[in-house]
């Protein structure tokens, strides 16, 4: 039996400090530390449980508030939920124990999967800090803390992807042909601005979250990895989501603390949208030209009110399995890590990564979930409507093309009606403007000719347009 004990004396100062602040700022409680009995050789200087009934981790003993946030979480019942299955398999308990998935060890065999032994089952601390035995002999010992990595990593191997791949949970894969593993732009310098939404680090840093890992420190830059989003810690959203997805405001809700950059038109920019779906979805995005007779929020379809409860994840994580048509055996889980609400599918409807494919080779499964009656029926929708707002765009720049170049300018301290116009047309070519909300995308295009017309004098080319056939009467 193993037992260490903080001296007296620190103790008294540690208490006094304490008293003094009021409070600790970290969730760290110190005292005299309980017995625990010293890990097996093979389990490699992992601790695992020093109580396995009450699921108290050796570091719960300390770190008081993470053991209890991670007690919420469904790591904690990793065991339980492989055994009660009815599919427990040996080559299944390394992911729903103590092992080397997870963290940077270089042995295969430790923890329970060396041991056998129940104080390491479950997904612990140690699955993604590491093995703790040192750190708790001599937490002061510089350099002596086990963070945690952020990265998603083949070489060495660690982190989520360690766990969370394979056919029947493809997380790693299907995020990796993603734009959040691949963001487009550059994300070489995580000082820069745009890192707050390209680059793991900081994308963090603007949400405030100041969570110690690995790669802190780390000049390199990663892609938008699964701890941006999750927090391996808090249970408070589904999911263990850093922020909900079910919430329609711009500031708190997950997507679109990145996805509401610019929406709108910028004084001093000639620049166009820039990640505005949030505002459009919500029937705030666009140029809203002086005649234009609807209120902000006033346009906005079923993909952006309480119908659609997830907003932006219904569509974006679309999950489901599919089994083979003969056998009904199961052949293939989509995770929705790729992020794509409609992706390219192969003849068995898996889908291929690709971003460009006929739209009959697109899979419309997401959109029956509770809104559109059938996969056909959504497609129909989303060509109708792509086709109506392609035209009314080339109508739209017919008519930009003929406003004098003076009317675009970046220093006159106004958005003018040319400017405005354009940015509504630039906001409708977006590859999700059809569907995240086609109404209001509309209603911008036509009220901006008809405030060109009114403040240049150029014809709206739409009375050009040849009369549409009438329905027959019955």
């Amino acid at each position: 039996m193993a037992h260490f004990q903080w001296r007296r004396t620190r103790v008294a100062v540690l208490l006094g400090m304490v008293t003094a602040l009021g409070a600790c700022g970290e969730d760290i409680v110190y005292r005299d530390a309980p017995d625990y009995e010293s890990p097996p050789v093979a389990a490699a200087n992992f601790l695992g449980y020093s109580n396995e009934q009450t699921k108290r981790t050796v570091c719960g003993n300390c770190h008081v508030g993470k053991q209890a946030d991670w007690q919420a979480t469904a790591h904690a019942g990793a065991w339980h939920s492989l055994e009660s299955s009815g599919a427990s398999q040996a080559s299944c308990e390394g992911c729903h124990s103590v092992s080397s998935n997870g963290n940077v060890v270089a042995e295969a065999n430790v923890g329970y999967v060396s041991t056998k032994h129940s104080r390491y089952e479950d997904v612990q601390c140690e699955s993604c800090h590491g093995p703790g035995l040192t750190h708790v002999v001599n937490p002061d010992l510089p350099g002596n803390r086990p963070f945690a990595s952020i990265a998603v990593s083949a070489t060495p191997t660690n982190g989520c992807g360690e766990c969370h791949s394979g056919t029947h949970n493809p997380f790693a894969e299907q995020w990796a042909g993603s734009r959040h593993a691949n963001p487009p732009g550059s994300r070489g310098d995580p000082t820069r601005s745009c890192a707050a939404c390209h680059e793991a680090k900081g994308a963090l840093k603007a949400w405030g979250i100041n969570t110690a890992f690995i790669e802190s420190t780390s000049s390199e830059s990663h892609a938008i990895t699964c701890a941006v989003c999750h927090d391996p810690h808090d249970a408070t959203n589904p999911k263990q989501l850093r922020f909900p997805v079910d919430d329609p405001n711009l500031e708190t809700n997950l997507c679109m603390k990145c996805h509401y950059r610019r929406a709108a038109p910028e004084v001093t920019s000639s620049a166009g949208p820039h990640s505005p779906q949030g505002p459009l979805l919500l029937g705030e995005a666009g140029w809203f030209p002086p005649n234009f007779q609807f209120p902000p929020k006033s346009l906005v379809g079923s993909h952006g009110t309480d119908r659609n409860p997830k907003l932006c994840a219904t569509c974006h994580l679309n999950r489901y399995e599919i089994n083979d048509p003969a056998t009904g055996a199961f052949t293939f889980r989509a995770t929705g890590h790729s992020f794509q609400p409609i992706p390219c599918v192969d003849a068995q409807g898996i889908p291929t990564g690709a971003e460009e494919c006929a739209i009959t080779e697109q899979s419309f499964r997401a959109c029956t979930d509770g809104c559109h009656l059938t996969e056909n029926a959504a497609r129909t929708a989303l060509i109708s409507s792509r086709l109506d707002i392609e035209r009314l765009v080339d109508d739209l720049e017919a008519m930009i093309a003929q406003i004098p170049a003076s009317e675009f300018s970046t220093t006159d301290n106004r958005i003018s009606t040319a400017e405005g116009s354009r940015f509504n047309a630039e906001l409708a070519k977006q590859r999700g403007s059809p569907i995240h909300n086609p109404f209001l995308v509309r209603a911008l295009l036509i009220a901006s000719m008809d405030q060109i017309e009114l403040d240049y004098g150029i014809a709206s080319v739409r009375a050009a347009d040849p009369p549409q056939p009438r329905r027959a009467p019955r």
